[in-house]
């Protein structure tokens, strides 16, 4: 595996090969999720539950800057569409580019969380600013609170909303693990930011106070079908798990709904892998196209000598994203919709 690992990152396997691994690797998690889940899955998901409750809201925030979000603004510019999402879009036809698909489940995003202009809303990682800055544009009476845990993110997300004329929001750096407001808001929003956190109870009773009586959570997270499983470093193989996922967890859909919390889960939305498989897919040719200006950023953050094994990381990253949401069509891993609030209703499921 070491030798094969070495090989990958000085870029000597091809493309076939690396996703013929990929997908190898992906039926290997599969049984590896039925033999923990198959003989006993409700007490092995109520185990996986016991665990969350233990840990702390974050496991290591400082890895997750470290491994995306202090790379440089320049290099998501680079590889994004021109919205910086760095999360799925949601390609509405065949042809969608990917700034079509940007746009698209940025208003999915607002319609499913059912925003509305002079709405207080607060989101929780906010990336390099792709909501926080649409919702500012298309909701100018309302306020926005914007929370990351990355210092370059706040900066360049205050740049883009000085450059755009934006008043109506603020960005705040924080670690979620410390992280309280005063402040109470109509909508809470979050983008693939809970993958990141542990603790989802603890975190969702922190959300509950700072939402108002008719407020609403909207939560959007990449997930797997069935299962919940930790990205654990346990051998060489675990590549995704060391460089990029330190701490982090893949959500099942219907985790929201077993978790012990003050806000109730009111819909959940199933939107397939395939939207995130072609994002992916995009991300890739972007890194591809662009590979000279990728290497020349990397040279300068982290050494000639490494800039060629990073620029091959961050390749097998993509692709090991597009294989995964691609796997059995889309309905394996997928993205996760959920809408919560204080008030229990009749759930609704849609797709």
């Amino acid at each position: 595996m070491q030798t094969a690992i070495r090989l990958v990152e000085r870029g000597l396997i091809p493309e076939p090969l690396l996703r013929h691994g990929i997908r190898r690797l992906l039926r290997e998690r599969l049984r590896e999720l039925e033999d923990r889940f198959g003989p006993d899955p409700e007490r092995a998901l109520e185990s996986w539950i016991e665990h969350m409750r233990g840990a702390p809201v974050a496991l290591v925030p400082e890895l997750a800057n470290e491994q995306h979000y202090e790379v440089p603004p320049a290099f998501f510019e680079l590889v994004l569409g021109p919205r910086l999402k760095y999360s799925s879009g949601y390609f509405p036809h065949e042809r969608a580019t990917l700034a079509e698909a940007e746009e698209a489940m940025l208003a999915l995003t607002c319609s499913r969380a059912d925003l509305r202009d002079g709405m207080d809303v607060l989101e929780l990682g906010c990336g390099w600013g792709s909501l926080s800055l649409w919702m500012a544009e298309r909701y100018p009476n309302s306020r926005i609170l914007a929370v990351s845990n990355s210092a370059p993110q706040r900066e360049h997300v205050l740049a883009a909303a000085r450059s755009r004329g934006l008043t109506n929001l603020r960005v705040l750096t924080r670690d979620m693990n410390h992280f309280e407001t005063d402040e109470r808001f109509d909508r809470v929003v979050s983008v693939e930011m809970f993958e990141h956190m542990r603790n989802w109870e603890a975190l969702l009773t922190r959300i509950a106070r700072w939402l108002r009586d008719d407020g609403a959570l909207f939560l959007h997270v990449f997930a797997h079908r069935e299962h919940p499983y930790a990205f654990e470093v346990r051998d060489e193989s675990d590549w995704m798990s060391r460089f990029f996922f330190s701490g982090g967890m893949m959500p099942s859909h219907g985790l929201v709904s077993r978790l012990a919390a003050p806000l109730c889960e009111q819909q959940r939305w199933v939107v397939s892998g395939t939207h995130y498989a072609r994002t992916s897919e995009e991300w890739l040719a972007n890194l591809e196209r662009r590979r000279g200006a990728v290497l020349e950023l990397f040279a300068r953050c982290y050494g000639p000598d490494e800039a060629q094994r990073w620029y091959q990381r961050w390749r097998v990253f993509f692709l090991a994203c597009a294989e995964l949401f691609a796997y059995d069509g889309g309905d394996e891993w997928i993205v996760s919709h959920h809408l919560l609030k204080h008030a229990a209703a009749r759930r609704g499921e849609s797709r």
